[in-house]
């Protein structure tokens, strides 16, 4: 009977898996959604930098970094934001930058924000593919063989390129959407969006210069979004709703 009632909860367990990831899949964009293709994007391999080659000053300042990074582990706040900005859905992300954009975003109560930015973000993520496949950079941690302060992807990662950090493009893509929507709190949309970047050298998954480069692509594929007239209609009816869920909350504050 007990070993009975083991297998009815695995089998249930399995069915809610199987429903979550249907759904999380389900609110991905496909290609054909997405604002550009990667090939349309810019290419960091024609303007960005290689990776700096290990005899550099400019590695031996990734090093060092590194080193910074480990030391503000032992932070117990900076390190648990660490391990926060490791999501990449951009529902969670959204979660994330709700408290400094000034209302909570999510694809119920903003839904014009969330699909500008889930397009958005996901559409500028493409820009680093083709770099990550020609450096194949190692990661910090697998080149000094020490461990995260988030273990638990180490092995999924530990043969994936480094260079560019795709977290810190996606952490730094979100910061730049949500700046053009509420340019009031811009100054700590980006704030946030660079320490989303910083989270990755301290977690010691990236190398300074990796989140560095993806700053600037994802800068560059923020420009290129502009020559969308989808995107500028997103754009427009994410400001619009955002002018809306703002007097609504104002006037509720009035009435308080």
């Amino acid at each position: 009977m007990r070993i009975r009632e083991i297998n009815i909860a695995r089998f249930w367990l399995a069915v809610i898996l199987a429903v979550c990831s249907m759904t999380v899949q389900a609110q991905d964009p496909t290609p054909s959604e997405l604002y550009f293709n990667k090939t349309e994007l810019p290419n960091g391999l024609v303007f960005l930098p290689a990776p700096p080659d290990s005899s550099s000053m400019q590695y031996m300042y990734d090093i060092s970094q590194y080193v910074w990074g480990k030391s503000k582990r032992q932070d117990s706040l900076r390190a648990r934001q660490a391990i926060r900005d490791v999501v990449v859905d951009v529902g969670e992300m959204a979660r994330e930058f709700s408290p400094v954009f000034g209302m909570e975003i999510s694809k119920e109560k903003t839904p014009a924000i969330f699909k500008v930015l889930n397009l958005g973000v996901v559409t500028m993520r493409l820009s680093a593919t083709n770099l990550k496949n020609a450096y194949k950079r190692k990661r910090p941690y697998v080149v000094f063989s020490e461990p995260t302060l988030i273990p638990a992807e180490e092995d999924e990662l530990r043969h994936t390129g480094s260079y560019p950090s795709g977290h810190t493009l996606r952490g730094w893509a979100i910061a730049l959407l949500l700046s053009e929507i509420n340019p009031d709190a811009q100054d700590q949309l980006l704030k946030k969006g660079y320490e989303w970047g910083e989270s990755r050298v301290i977690a010691g998954y990236h190398w300074q210069s990796d989140t560095d480069a993806s700053r600037l692509l994802a800068s560059a594929c923020y420009v290129r979004l502009h020559t969308s007239e989808d995107f500028l209609e997103d754009m427009a009816a994410a400001r619009k709703e955002f002018a809306e869920k703002k007097k609504q909350l104002n006037d509720t504050e009035d009435e308080d």
